[in-house]
């Protein structure tokens, strides 16, 4: 497709108009389901205007049509994405959460698996971002379970971005995703660069995780999990969407397995079947 004429993208004080912003925002919703608000048009003008400078494309049209044209593994409708749903992450946000997998969950797993000669633990880390939260697992995991060279550790982190997941292929770091990390955990699974702002995870961390590319509103080819995580993530989404996301999620949840979710997603509702431990905890029933 040859590319719109280049021209002097927006002034920095230009934004969308409403036609704009609803066009966009209808392009975004159907290709990931996630609502763009009219409360975001300066975000999105602030957003769009800098993939029209890195792009050279003259206006907001011209890259709305290019973007149309665009298949969805593309590049650049990537990096698109990746500006208007860029959230901070980190490791070990929401220290309660952590404090119950670690204390609670690996517990009761380690009990169950007293005299089995093989035990193993699935957990999916859905739209994992830049990879903080496997890596996270993995690393309470390594802390935790007893015997952990006894077991078969399958932790699968998927998102919708694809720069986002290089980064977290890589397992690098930067101090502030760093800065809840257990001065312990620093020093047994990362290794510091010389200039003390990168973190790298050690191989015994990357081993246990694999990133696949994954939109939510499609569903993924995997066995059922023990464990899913999906956080943050569906604050994002309308009602139709939410239901769409967790009828694909739930299916991989295995019967007595949990579904850990945000605590303001505003999903319990939509929970059939799953019976609420917590605000943000939920598990499948045994069959």
């Amino acid at each position: 497709m040859p590319m719109p004429e280049l021209l002097p993208p927006p002034t920095a004080l230009e934004q969308v108009s409403d036609g704009q912003l609803k066009r966009y925002a209808d392009l975004v919703y159907q290709r990931t389901g996630i609502r763009v608000s009219p409360q975001k048009k300066m975000l999105l003008s602030n957003r769009l205007r800098r993939r029209l400078r890195e792009t050279g494309i003259a206006s907001f049209d011209d890259y709305y049509r290019h973007l149309t044209c665009l298949r969805s593994n593309d590049p650049e409708w990537d990096a698109f994405l990746q500006e208007i749903t860029t959230h901070e992450t980190y490791l070990f946000r929401d220290d309660s959460q952590w404090q119950w997998f670690r204390n609670v969950y690996l517990a009761e797993r380690a009990a169950e698996a007293r005299g089995k000669g093989s035990p193993s633990l699935r957990i999916w880390s859905a739209a994992c971002s830049t990879g903080d939260e496997p890596t996270t697992i993995a690393c309470s995991i390594a802390a935790f379970l007893p015997n952990l060279q006894q077991w078969r550790i399958q932790i699968v982190g998927t998102d919708i971005g694809v720069g986002a997941l290089e980064q977290a292929q890589s397992g690098v770091f930067g101090e502030r995703a760093m800065r809840l990390v257990p001065e312990d955990y620093r020093r047994r699974f990362f290794t510091k660069a010389k200039d003390g702002q990168i973190w790298q995870a050690k191989p015994a961390l990357m081993s246990m995780i694999a990133y696949r590319q994954h939109n939510l509103m499609e569903p993924l080819n995997e066995r059922p999990f023990d464990l899913v995580f999906l956080k943050n993530v569906l604050i994002y989404f309308d009602a139709a969407s939410k239901r769409k996301v967790l009828d694909n999620v739930c299916r991989l949840v295995r019967p007595g397995g949990l579904l850990a979710a945000g605590a303001a997603e505003g999903i319990a509702d939509m929970l059939k079947g799953f019976e609420r431990l917590q605000p943000w905890l939920h598990r499948r029933p045994q069959e």
